[in-house]
């Protein structure tokens, strides 16, 4: 079977939408599958309806990554979008086309740098996690390239000042998809500090705030990524090999923070999709991060411990989906801010979206990072339940405490720690200095465990075990999972 290109599209009288060539006026900090399915699709809807005739540039954020594949298909790939719509299945199969290439700053960031001189490029799209804006203070202005990701863009940004630093209009729009309050607002900030600490004079700074944007953005969409199970059979069907596949639910939504006149830059609205270009994000996105993100973060990994490895099952068993309800209607609504009956339909989207039958989301690919998830999803309802009714909201109680039980790994590898869930095995994937932290505590006893974890203020920011009553009420739980199991806790929880 022949690989996904654009000659192999010609051969087959592909007649779908293609862009093979346009000017390169995006750079993409992030190549993986979220991005792939939720900023290239409206991308490459907008170039079909809106004419925008613009091509991406990806940046693999971290040395091991998808640049070769990639390029190997030209930047093509198939985007599966599946789910329910109007009361009607929907399975959806598109060629994105707006990718040009991709690039390794690892290997390559010398061409990252020669890319901010170019005539065209107007935008920075960047999801680095939750974990990838912060500020590294080790990061140095000399080194290819800077680790972190915003000494990166600071690196990038200061090549392009030196080359249009005098010319209006050439400064870039920066779009922050973290799952972080602010984003946009704390990368500017990370990028000023770098600034600063460097010592880059003070017309890049006055550069960056008359001539640059950084926005904040809410994106909401669930993307499962590669169908591994039936992957073969796609390709089979569409009569080409794609490694890339890529599958995502049907809804989607973007909420940008911005001046009004980046409609016009972004003419998403003529082009008819679910894009929002705002003056305050906010309230969206504390909904979202709170109540879908924060759903997710606090069931799977306790699920994923009792037996199960997709959200969609866990939709079926009525434990499960108990915990999650409980958590999201008792505990999480109660601390936010908007009409409460916007809140509770929003929750019930949520529990159908999780319920998608076309899409297996495995609870191991949502527990990526799982500890700045925790901190960033989680924390702040935990945090404004205590402060509201002065008492431990026992569902989010226990999630951290599955937090710690999952993470509570044997063997530390290149590809990750080791830990097992009955007779099989499993890999945690976080930042290194976390995963060999939960090594050195692997053979704790459970109270040493999770005072090791609340008082690690590098997860947290904070010491949790300040909090009344939280440390004793986590190791409570975490006593329980090693005696009966994640399940038999959940249980718990709903019979309080």
């Amino acid at each position: 079977m022949k690989k996904l290109s654009y000659a192999t599209l010609k051969e087959m009288g592909y007649d779908g939408y293609l862009l093979q060539d346009a000017p390169e006026r995006i750079l993409q900090f992030g190549e993986g599958n979220f991005l792939r399915a939720f900023v290239e699709c409206w991308i490459d809807k907008m170039n079909e309806k809106a004419g925008f005739n613009s091509k991406v540039v990806l940046c693999q954020p971290i040395a091991p990554g998808l640049a070769d594949m990639i390029n190997e298909q030209e930047g093509l790939y198939t985007l599966i979008l599946r789910g329910n719509e109007n009361g009607a299945k929907v399975d959806d199969r598109r060629v994105i086309s707006c990718v040009s290439r991709c690039l390794n700053p690892y290997k390559e960031y010398d061409k990252v740098l020669a890319y901010a001189e170019s005539e065209d490029i107007r935008f920075v799209v960047c999801n680095t996690t939750e974990a990838g804006i912060q500020y590294d203070p080790s990061c140095q202005f000399t080194d290819v390239p800077a680790a972190s990701y915003p000494g990166k863009l600071t690196q990038w940004l200061y090549r392009r000042y030196q080359k249009f630093g005098q010319t209006k209009g050439k400064g870039i729009i920066i779009l922050s998809c973290e799952l972080i309050d602010n984003n946009g607002k704390e990368l500017e900030k990370c990028v000023n500090q770098y600034a600063e600490q460097w010592g880059l004079e003070k017309g890049f700074t006055e550069w960056l705030k008359a001539e640059c944007v950084f926005c904040s953005t809410l994106v909401d969409r669930i993307v499962p990524g590669y169908p591994r199970s039936d992957a073969a059979a796609i390709c089979e069907e569409l009569g080409y090999q794609d490694n890339l596949l890529d599958v995502g639910e049907v809804f989607g939504l973007w909420v940008i923070e911005g001046p009004a006149w980046l409609k016009k830059e972004l003419p998403f609205e003529e082009a008819g999709l679910p894009v929002i270009i705002c003056n305050d994000h906010k309230p969206y996105k504390q909904r979202k991060v709170r109540i879908l993100n924060g759903a997710h973060t606090s069931m799977v990994l306790g699920a994923y411990l009792a037996g199960q490895d997709i959200v969609r099952d866990c939709m079926n068993d009525k434990v499960i989906e108990g915990f999650m309800n409980k958590t999201i209607y008792d505990e999480i609504i109660p601390t936010l801010t908007l009409p409460e009956d916007e809140l509770k339909e929003f929750a019930s989207s949520v529990t159908s979206r999780f319920n998608n039958p076309f899409v297996d989301h495995a609870l191991l690919s949502i527990s990526l990072n799982s500890t700045s998830k925790w901190k960033a999803r989680v924390m702040p309802s935990l945090k404004g339940y205590v402060a509201k009714y002065n008492a431990l909201p026992k569902c989010i109680v226990a999630s951290f405490a599955f937090y710690i039980a999952f993470y509570n790994g044997q063997n530390l590898t290149e590809e990750g720690l080791t830990a097992s869930r009955g007779t099989n095995e499993y890999v945690i994937h976080d930042d290194r200095d976390i995963l060999e932290f939960y090594l050195a505590h692997k053979d704790d006893a459970a109270a040493d465990l999770v005072h090791a974890v609340c008082t690690n203020q590098a997860f947290w920011g904070e010491d949790l075990t300040e909090i009344s009553g939280f440390e004793k009420a986590v190791t409570d739980y975490l006593v329980q999972i090693r005696e009966k199991g994640t399940y038999e806790v959940m249980k718990s929880c709903l019979a309080d």
